[in-house]
């Protein structure tokens, strides 16, 4: 038998944490290996999640516009959507970026294994390759980074026509007259705002009290009043008690919080209720890594009770699932692996963006967070209804808030529900993490017109000075 491959570092999956930790391992000058088990590179995110849903929610957009055209004086006649090349635009997308990883790795001497991989032992891979035949590999350091897989409901299974998670919908053939969505988090939120816009009459249903719960309260009712305005129906505080497979498709029972049970059928059924880390089978139990609900045990360095053992991304215990932070910390785990100094990440500093209509964004604590934690709170907000921008983009839905600090101004948090929030989030994440107060932003000149003069105006909002409301 061949004596196994020796690496300095191997990482066990190539979605958006572990094709990122390879580069930098790479440029760290660290002989690298990525085992990935799919035949193309970039995970989960690239393939069945972040990117081609949001390009879909980019052709939606482009459809909005066509629909309420004559707002902006244009005429359109005879314009119809081709869901196939809808479809057939969103691969090419995903196909040219899975091909720029490889690219990348080539450039940073990077070493692609196709095959499951697993550990067995200290320093020590086995990887099952197409062909039936299994590799051995050592290695000073391993880089867990397997990502995670959509939860179903208790006693479901998915499948390609009517139970539905995020990897079933990406390919569907048509778009359906009508959907169900358990789970109105980021992933709910996205497709309800998708199908909705490409004609799918849409029902939202979830257990708790509001919808996108782990936004700003305010931006939970401003959210669901516009998706209220847009026809899609909401139900919270449901619990599903029953789900039953008819002859046009799913037929869902649930009840609310005032004990009302409700029947509602549709086509689909999307299943969006959280999602499972990629933990099983990867031999963790020939680790002294420390699990708990299947999540990894890491310190601030991503670094497991096993020496040399890292773990990136959705597989670690209290991280954000969210392929940003993925990416943070798989760079954090490379470097720290290499010797070199690198700073923990700040957990309070991660942009949170989902990409509905209106978008969502924040950064830092809730307004309600920031008090229970003891903190004399002051808020400032701002309309995008008050914004010239939004004025000539026609999007004046929404609003900034900014949670800051009484006394010094320190930012607590900052929370924005409208047009290109997901855009306009970093400007808060820069000033919070290079310690800036209220009065820095506000005392900050922003460009006009432009939608980031809102965050300006919220500033200005925390001692009530705004000039343009």
């Amino acid at each position: 038998m061949a004596e196994p491959s020796q690496y300095d570092v191997v990482i066990i999956g190539s979605g958006p944490g572990g094709y990122v930790a390879a580069i930098r391992a790479g440029q760290l000058g660290l002989k690298t290996a990525v085992v990935e088990k799919d035949s193309k590179l970039g995970g989960a995110c690239l393939h069945v999640g972040c990117i081609p849903t949001k390009a879909l929610l980019f052709n939606a957009e482009v459809l909005d516009l066509f629909q309420n055209a004559k707002e902006y004086g244009i005429t359109c006649q005879g314009f119809s959507l081709d869901w196939a090349a809808v479809q057939a635009r969103k691969d090419r997308i995903v196909r040219k970026l899975s091909k720029g990883i490889e690219y990348l790795f080539k450039k940073n001497k990077v070493e692609w294994i196709g095959g499951r991989g697993s550990i067995v032992g200290p320093g020590s891979l086995k990887v099952e390759v197409p062909d039936g035949k299994s590799l051995r590999i050592e290695a000073k350091h391993i880089v867990l980074a397997t990502g995670s897989e959509a939860k179903l409901l208790p006693g479901m299974e998915a499948d390609a026509n009517t139970v539905l998670t995020n990897r079933e919908v990406l390919g569907l053939k048509e778009i359906p007259k009508s959907m169900l969505i358990v789970g109105a988090g980021a992933v709910g939120v996205e497709f309800a705002s998708l199908f909705s816009r490409f004609g799918t009459k849409v029902t939202l249903v979830d257990m708790l009290p509001r919808i996108v719960p782990l936004e700003d309260e305010e931006i939970s009712q401003e959210l669901a009043k516009s998706f209220k305005k847009q026809g899609i129906a909401v139900h919270t505080g449901a619990r599903v008690s029953g789900v039953r497979r008819t002859g046009q498709g799913i037929e869902v029972r649930f009840s609310t919080s005032d004990e009302q049970e409700q029947k509602v059928e549709a086509e689909k059924l999307l299943v969006a209720v959280g999602r499972a880390p990629n933990t099983q089978g990867v031999g963790l139990e020939h680790t002294s890594a420390k699990v708990e609900k299947g999540f990894i045990k890491t310190n601030h360095f991503m670094r497991t009770e096993e020496p040399g053992l890292y773990a990136i991304g959705d597989l670690v215990a209290g991280s954000p699932l969210l392929a940003h932070v993925a990416e943070a910390e798989g760079i954090v785990a490379v470097t720290h692996a290499s010797g070199k100094a690198v700073e923990p990440i700040n957990y309070r500093q991660i942009p949170n963006c989902t990409y509905c209509e209106p978008q969502v964004a924040s950064v830092g604590l809730s307004e309600k967070q920031a008090r229970e934690e003891g903190h004399a709170v002051k808020v400032g907000k701002f309309p995008f209804a008050a914004n010239s921008k939004a004025a000539i983009l026609g999007r004046g839905e929404g609003f900034v808030k900014i949670v800051s600090e009484e006394h010094y101004g320190e930012i607590l948090g900052v929370h924005i529900i409208g047009p290109a929030a997901t855009e306009m989030i970093a400007e808060a994440v820069m000033a919070m993490r290079l310690e800036g107060t209220v009065l820095d932003l506000a005392h900050t000149v922003h460009a006009h017109p432009t939608l980031s003069e809102s965050m300006l105006e919220a500033a200005h909002a925390v001692h009530k000075m705004t000039i343009n409301l």
